[in-house]
C-alpha cells in the first residue's frame, strides 16, 4: 500500500511539473541569457511547435547541452562537462518509441518529448528506490515513506523534470544502494559504476563499496580517455563540421577538435583530465573562488539545503557520539543487542549515509558553485529526506496521533491488545490539507520543499537564474 501511494504522489507531482512549467513558461517572457544556444539542424515540422509550447521551457540552461549532444554527438570542448548516459537515453527514445512521430517532429521535437517521458519515469524508479532504501536502511516504515513523499516535492523539482541528468543518476545511486544493503552486491557494483557515466559524482559512492571502486569508477575514466582521444590527437577537420556550428565556436570562443591545430595545453599534463579542465577554465570551480560578496545571493540559495545537512550531521553525532568518533567500524559493546538495531534515523546503518551527504555538502560549498548544492544533494543522498521526515515526524502533532485501541475476541474494553501512533495514508498531503494548525518546524520544511518546488519552475523554465 504504501509503494502504491508514493507511486500515486510522485506521478501526481510529475504531471503538475509538466503542466505548470508549461503555463509559467508561455506567462513569463525568456530572459536573455548569455547561455548555449546552438542553431537548429533541421526546420520545424507540423508538431513542433506545439510540443514547443508545452516543452519548451525543459531545454533551458545546461539542458541545451544535453539535447545538442543527444542530437549531434560531442563536438565543442565544454560539451565533455556532461556525461554520455543520459543523452545516450534520449537519442535511444527518440530514434525507438517516438521513431513514428518523425513524420510530424523533428528529431528535436523527439528528444523533448523523450526529455519529458524519460525523466518521468526515472523519476518514478528514483522514488520507488528511495523507499526501497528506507525502509532497508531505516528499519521504520512511517520514516520511510515520508521521506519518501517529501522526495516527490523535492526542492530540486525543475531539475528533476528538466533536460537534466538527475533524476536518472538519482535512480542509478539510490538504486545501487538498496541492492547493496539487500546484499546483491554484483548488480549494486553495477548501477552504481553506470552511475558514473551519467555524473561525476558518482565517483563518490566508491566509498559504499570500496573493495569494487575500480569497477565503478572505469565509466568515468572510459569517458576521461575518449576526450584525451578526441582533443590530444584529433583526426577530425573542421571541413566536416557544418559552418553554423563553426561560427557559433568562433562567435562564443569554444574549442573544436582540429587536425591541423595544436593540441590544448591540458593534452601536456601529467594528469590530462578533460572534466577537470572543463570545471577550472569555462565554469571558473575551484577551492574557494566562489566565496565572493557578489555571490551572497547564491549562497542564501543554498542555505536552507545546506542547514539540512549540517542539521543531520550534528544531531546524528550528538545521539551517537562513540560510533562517529570510531569510524561507524564498531560499537565497542554498546550495542548490546546486535539483532535489534536501532530503527530510525540513530539507527547504525545510517552513519555512512550522513558521512557521505556530509562530504557532499563541504565538497559542494567549498569547490563548487554553492548554489547547486540544491540539486547536488537531493540526487546524490537520501540524507536531506530522512532527516526533513524525522523532523516532521519529531515535532508535527497531527502526525502524532495515536489510534483507537483494538482488543480480542471477548477481551474486556479496560484492556487493549495493540496502541500504535496513526498515520494518514498520505501524511504530506494531510499536513498541506491542515496547513494552519501545523507546527512552526513543519511550515518551515514544507514551505521550503513547496517554494522551492514552484520557484524553480517559474525561474529556470524561462532562463532565469536558480540553483
Amino acid at each position: 500500500m504504501d509503494v502504491k501511494t508514493v507511486l500515486q504522489f510522485a506521478a501526481t507531482t510529475r504531471g503538475l511539473s509538466l503542466l505548470i512549467q508549461a503555463l509559467l513558461n508561455a506567462a513569463i517572457p525568456d530572459h536573455e541569457a548569455d547561455a548555449f544556444t546552438p542553431p537548429r539542424a533541421e526546420e520545424p515540422r507540423l508538431l513542433d511547435p506545439a510540443v514547443q509550447w508545452f516543452l519548451g521551457g525543459l531545454s533551458h540552461w545546461d539542458a541545451e547541452h544535453f539535447l545538442f549532444i543527444a542530437e549531434r554527438g560531442y563536438l565543442y570542448e565544454h560539451n565533455y562537462a556532461f556525461f554520455p548516459l543520459f543523452p545516450v537515453i534520449l537519442r535511444g527514445l527518440a530514434e525507438t518509441i517516438l521513431r513514428p512521430l518523425s513524420g510530424c517532429l523533428t528529431l528535436r521535437g523527439r528528444l523533448l518529448l523523450a526529455v519529458a517521458l524519460g525523466n518521468s519515469a526515472l523519476f518514478l524508479l528514483s522514488v520507488v528506490a528511495l523507499y526501497g532504501l528506507g525502509r532497508v536502511v531505516l528499519q521504520d516504515r512511517r520514516l520511510a515513506l515520508v521521506s519518501s513523499l517529501l522526495y516527490c516535492l523535492t526542492p530540486a523539482n525543475v531539475f528533476m523534470t528538466a533536460g537534466y541528468s538527475e533524476s536518472l543518476f538519482a535512480a542509478l545511486t539510490f538504486g545501487g544502494l538498496f541492492l547493496l544493503e539487500r546484499g546483491y552486491t554484483f548488480r549494486a557494483c553495477l548501477a552504481l559504476s553506470i552511475a558514473t557515466a551519467a555524473r561525476a559524482n558518482g565517483l563518490v559512492n566508491v566509498g559504499f563499496l570500496l573493495h569494487n571502486k575500480s569497477v565503478i569508477a572505469l565509466p568515468f575514466l572510459v569517458f576521461q580517455y575518449y576526450g584525451y582521444r578526441v582533443f590530444c590527437t584529433p583526426s577530425l577537420s573542421l571541413e566536416q563540421v557544418s559552418p553554423a556550428l563553426i561560427q557559433l565556436a568562433e562567435d562564443k570562443g569554444y574549442r573544436v577538435p582540429d587536425e591541423n591545430a595544436p593540441p590544448p595545453l591540458w593534452c601536456l599534463r601529467p594528469l590530462p583530465l578533460l572534466y577537470s579542465h572543463i570545471q577550472d577554465v569555462y565554469w571558473d570551480v575551484g577551492f574557494l573562488r566562489y566565496f565572493q560578496l557578489k555571490q551572497i545571493p547564491n549562497f542564501l540559495l543554498a542555505l536552507p539545503m545546506a542547514t539540512l545537512g549540517m542539521a543531520a550531521a550534528y544531531m546524528y553525532y550528538r545521539a551517537n557520539p562513540t560510533r562517529c568518533l570510531r569510524l561507524g567500524l564498531w560499537d565497542g559493546g554498546a550495542n548490546k543487542r546486535p539483532d535489534k538495531p536501532t530503527p530510525g534515523f540513530y539507527s547504525p546503518r545510517v552513519f555512512l549515509y550522513v558521512v557521505h551527504a556530509t562530504m557532499l555538502l563541504g565538497f559542494g560549498t567549498f569547490c563548487m558553485h554553492v548554489q547547486v548544492l540544491t540539486r547536488f544533494l537531493s540526487s546524490s543522498s537520501p540524507v536531506p529526506f530522512w532527516i526533513s521526515a524525522h523532523l516532521l515526524l519529531l515535532y508535527e502533532p497531527l502526525l502524532q496521533r495515536r489510534s483507537p485501541p483494538t482488543y480480542n475476541k471477548g477481551q474486556q474494553r479496560g484492556t487493549p491488545r495493540t496502541v500504535f501512533l496513526y498515520l494518514p495514508q498520505n501524511p504530506i498531503v494531510h499536513l498541506l490539507s491542515r496547513w494552519k494548525t501545523c507546527s512552526i518546524p513543519t511550515r518551515w520544511i514544507l514551505g521550503y520543499f513547496i517554494s522551492y518546488w514552484l520557484m524553480g519552475l517559474a525561474l529556470h523554465c524561462n532562463f532565469l537564474p536558480w540553483t
